[in-house]
């Protein structure tokens, strides 16, 4: 602070962009109490004061209130700003295009169908995997979710998915959460990009007076811990629901009870309990617990955040098969929830950034702009008359069409044209739009806004692209590899779960899969089906390849492996070559998805018997067998 009192202190962090805001920001640079209460809850970290405060005045951005939101400061003259919506327009442009015009689960090797021995077992493999998590895709509502989330993603810079197993619905189910009610307990020594081993959802209760619940703080924990012994559900001596070890009985020779291992656990030489998960290869020591529990906020006394709350006052959940949800073992290895970063984080830092952080003054601008133009609309349209002569009497009089005024002698009347203001303010609403499009790099023809007419070619059209092109590309590099874990636990959690169609005989293994987002951009889709037509004739590209570039240029192809299949089902004139490289009938029927016909048995060829067949014909013979050629007979 310095060492005058009330000097202003200077704060540099990941929401210090939000610092010209006098509301997110007083002399000390922490937000406004009477604005931002949740952010000064008594269990909120004070790390997390100033991300919570930024995630509210984003979102009274993307709502129209910013200017509610500065009359805790600034008076109610701050309610008459006029919003028009350019954030929330904004931000949706921006999902729009981060996600693309539809998505796709890819599992590498699910398009290679053919092997040298017809289907391969590890593309066999690699397409049911890709089959059941487009299944599971869809039953979700997968699409939906990330519209949820991704949007959240781009207001306020982060998204949260939380996955967990459904026993009833027999599949892994996906939540969003908003980004407020995440609290990773991140290293004070490490990479804040690391995945963290604690994760706290927190969130408070209102008070609800007809059940006569006090206003309360509930947190979901999931922790990855040493693996323990078997615990189950009981109560305490208050009659609290809790979890507790499972010993055993003592034995008849005075054995002392002990503890229970879980199933499938084992001890090893130094004491340390491990279990086989069904993914890995090598034993794991570490599992993953669930706490849910509920504290009365009254009862939180004394320096508490959310990792410090005191367990001795907690209520914990039962979950829907009365498990009490204290540390109870989820059997997984790591923890079932994602983090998706609006953009990259620094290498210092776990949070995205919102996309509309570098852009907010100028929508304060745009307010400003769009208030005076309203003020000076009211002018035009209902201008103010000026009288001027000889009085009639009558001090003030209304004038409006059909009106007839009668001024004095020499009198005169004139009006106040306030219409080049108004022009001039238009304009200026105008270059600051330009400004905010130039600043979150959407151009005009993205966000709709430029005369199709005035594009000079598609060229030119293309260039004009490229600072969006940088963008979705950073984006979408922030989320692959968070999508990427998502699929892989999702796959785990059907391990897990033992589901049928995952641990059949045989079993599926959890493969690298991927979510490819579609195409944001207007693209010539003939002149990509005019490159892959020409590289595929030439030997130059797959038909895999192929197909994969018309997908991503639009081309209503909703199953690559299906459309390979129907392609090649088809190619008699490549079939006809493959016959005359190989000479076999089998591998050519294989190739067509065919059965080859049965071939007729080829009958055992019969000669027919020649007269004399088998004797010699008569020849002279020498009496006294000196001649060879007479004792051989005529040839």
């Amino acid at each position: 602070m310095g060492l005058i009192s009330g000097t202003r202190n200077l704060v540099i962090d990941a929401w210090s962009w939000l610092n010209f805001k006098p509301v997110f920001s007083d002399t000390l640079g922490m937000p406004h109490r009477r604005a931002f209460p949740e952010a000064a809850a008594s269990w909120v970290p004070a790390a997390d004061e100033r991300r919570l405060a930024a995630y509210k005045l984003l979102v009274a951005y993307d709502n129209n209130q910013a200017g509610e939101l500065a009359a805790f400061r600034d008076g109610d003259d701050a309610r008459e700003r006029r919003e028009f919506g350019d954030p929330s327009m904004f931000v949706d442009t921006l999902v729009a295009h981060v996600m693309g015009r539809e998505q796709h689960i890819v599992v590498p090797g699910a398009d290679q169908t053919t092997g040298d021995d017809g289907p391969a077992a590890a593309a066999a493999q690699a397409a049911r995997v890709q089959e059941l998590l487009r299944q599971w895709a869809e039953d979700e509502l997968l699409p939906m979710r990330m519209l949820q989330t991704e949007r959240k993603a781009v207001l306020l810079g982060d998204g949260v998915y939380l996955l967990c197993w459904d026993p009833a619905k027999r599949r892994a189910r996906l939540r969003t959460y908003d980004p407020g009610f995440y609290y990773p307990v991140l290293p004070a020594d490490g990479d804040a990009a690391d995945f963290p081993d604690r994760i706290h959802l927190a969130w408070d209760l209102p008070e609800d007076k007809q059940r006569g619940l006090k206003p309360r703080l509930r947190r979901i924990t999931y922790e990855l811990d040493w693996i323990r012994p078997r615990t189950a559900s009981g109560v305490d001596r208050t009659g609290r629901p809790v979890r507790a070890p499972v010993m055993t009985d003592p034995g008849d020779d005075d054995t002392p009870s002990g503890p229970v291992l879980g199933l499938g656990d084992q001890v090893d030489e130094a004491g340390g309990i491990w279990r086989m998960y069904p993914w890995n290869d090598e034993p794991a020591y570490r599992t993953c617990y669930l706490t849910d529990a509920t504290w009365d906020l009254g009862d939180l006394k004394g320096p508490h955040d959310v990792d410090s709350l005191p367990m001795d006052k907690a209520q914990y959940a039962t979950g829907p098969d009365g498990e009490v949800l204290d540390r109870l073992d989820l059997y997984l290895d790591f923890i079932p929830l994602i983090h998706i970063p609006n953009t990259v984080p620094p290498a210092e830092e776990h949070w995205g950034q919102s996309s509309l952080a570098k852009a907010l003054q100028v929508f304060d601008e745009l307010a400003g702009t769009d208030t005076d133009s309203s003020k000076a609309s009211a002018t035009t349209g209902s201008p103010m008359i000026f009288l001027s002569g000889k009085s009639t009497g009558r001090r003030e009089q209304q004038v409006g069409p059909g009106v007839m005024v009668e001024l004095g002698e020499g009198g005169r009347a004139d009006a106040l044209n306030t219409a080049p203001q108004l022009a001039e303010l238009r304009e200026h609403r105008h270059d600051l739009a330009e400004q905010a499009a130039n600043v979150v790099r959407l151009p005009a023809v993205s966000l709709g806004t430029m005369d199709p007419s005035k594009v000079p070619s598609g060229y030119a059209l293309e260039l004009s692209l490229g600072p969006l092109d940088s963008l979705i590309s950073h984006m979408r590099l922030a989320r692959g590899h968070k999508y990427a874990l998502l699929l892989k636990f999702v796959q785990r959690l059907h391990l897990a779960g033992q589901h049928p169609d995952w641990v059949g005989t045989p079993p599926l293994p959890a493969l690298p899969a991927r979510l490819e987002f579609g195409p944001y951009a207007p693209t010539d889709q003939a002149a990509v089906l005019d490159q892959v037509a020409t590289a595929y004739k030439e030997g130059l590209i797959s038909l895999e390849t192929g197909v994969r570039m018309l997908t991503s240029a639009g081309w209503p192809i909703d199953d690559a492996e299906a459309e390979i299949e129907l392609i090649e089902s088809r190619s008699f004139e490549q079939a006809r070559l493959l016959a005359d490289a190989l000479g076999n009938p089998d591998e050519v029927a294989a190739f067509l998805r065919r059965e080859a016909p049965a071939e007729p048995e080829t009958p055992t060829v019969q000669l027919p018997a020649l007269p004399g067949a088998g004797l010699l014909p008569a020849g002279d013979e020498d009496d006294d067998g000196d001649d060879p050629e007479g004792s051989r007979g005529t040839r």
